[in-house]
């Protein structure tokens, strides 16, 4: 999958597509069930699959703290995207210039002369343009006009419920890590590469690994049970924090989970943390003797956690259940 990255590194070999438009954040089966749609015209026109993101997206922009956390960093959107048959991804800064464009104006430099585009998938409440003239029914209009087809997208619904980026963080805040996997279509993660830090949780007996966290608004905030992936196919157990440590302090969030009955060196390795159980918020301590006694209480409960389910498929909450398609709309700025 080719990643480009503003109008200004389009070529005329990217011109002459299929497109779609969106945050496209978590890539969810409602976004799935699009880029199938997408796929098919794709296919028929025997054309390549676009897909146009923002970064920062719209709400960040405008909203900066105030905006929904996400659930995936660009890098994992764009390997989500890849296994969904993408063919490239444009990427346009979602800067003063981009947010001053008219409705026409992105038609014409960004679909039109920017992709060629020939068939063009959006919700019908798709609204753009500084001027909020750009609706569904004007990309219509437009593509009889220049050429190209507008297709209304499909909203997915997983037991008579929407699927969106919203409900995702919904769920995920809530704890609930299994519906949260049928609606994303996999376990909600986190991945990165194990980082160097202060070395706490050697001096009081919990080692962690530790993971850089993006400086914005963070989806899981707490103590939680967690299944860690490596590299290898192993998946071991343990519990991980999520947060800003607020008993000893953190410039960044991080991720620093402690895996149950393993003694190896894991700085520089890449793991996958897949949240399965809350078992509690940060707690700003009196010290770190309260903080030791709270983290083997964690640990304990943990375990618990584990033994429980070690005889079910409960342990690791992957997803199964098949949606039912509505003809319904899809909302871009949810995700």
């Amino acid at each position: 999958m080719q990643l480009i990255r503003g109008l200004h590194n389009l070529r005329e070999e990217h011109r002459g597509c299929v497109a779609t438009i969106g945050n496209f954040d978590g890539v969810h089966r409602g976004h799935q069930a699009i880029l199938e749609q997408l796929r098919d015209s794709a296919r028929a026109l025997s054309l390549p699959m676009t897909v146009v993101v923002f970064e920062p997206q719209p709400r960040e922009y405008f909203a900066g703290d105030q905006a929904p956390p996400r659930l995936t960093r660009l890098r994992d959107k764009m390997a989500l995207l890849a296994k969904c048959g993408v063919d490239r991804v444009l990427c346009l800064p979602f800067n003063e210039s981009l947010r001053q464009l008219t409705a026409e104006e992105f038609i014409s430099r960004v679909l039109v002369e920017g992709l060629g585009v020939r068939h063009l998938v959006v919700g019908d409440d798709f609204r753009f343009g500084c001027d909020r003239r750009g609706d569904f029914e004007l990309l219509a209009k437009a593509g009889e006009r220049r050429g190209f087809v507008v297709e209304n997208t499909r909203t997915f619904a997983l037991d008579g419920e929407r699927v969106s980026s919203t409900r995702v963080r919904t769920l995920l805040a809530s704890g609930n890590f299994a519906q949260a996997a049928r609606m994303l279509g996999r376990p909600y993660s986190f991945s990165g590469r194990v980082v160097a830090d202060r070395q706490l949780g050697r001096t009081i007996g919990v080692p962690t690994a530790n993971l850089p966290l993006l400086s914005r608004p963070l989806t899981l905030q707490g103590v939680y049970a967690v299944i860690t992936e490596f590299l290898d196919g192993r998946r071991l157990p343990g519990v991980a924090n999520i947060g800003w440590r607020p008993t000893v302090g953190s410039r960044r969030p991080v991720l620093e989970v402690h895996l149950f009955d393993i003694d190896e060196d894991l700085y520089g390795q890449p793991l996958t943390v897949v949240p399965c159980a809350r078992l509690r918020g940060e707690i700003a301590f009196d010290g770190l003797e309260p903080l030791k006694r709270q983290i083997q209480a964690d640990l304990a409960q943990a375990r618990r956690y584990f033994s429980s389910r070690a005889q079910t498929d409960t342990v690791f909450p992957l997803a199964s259940a098949p949606l039912a398609q509505e003809t319904t709309t899809h909302d871009p700025n949810d995700g």
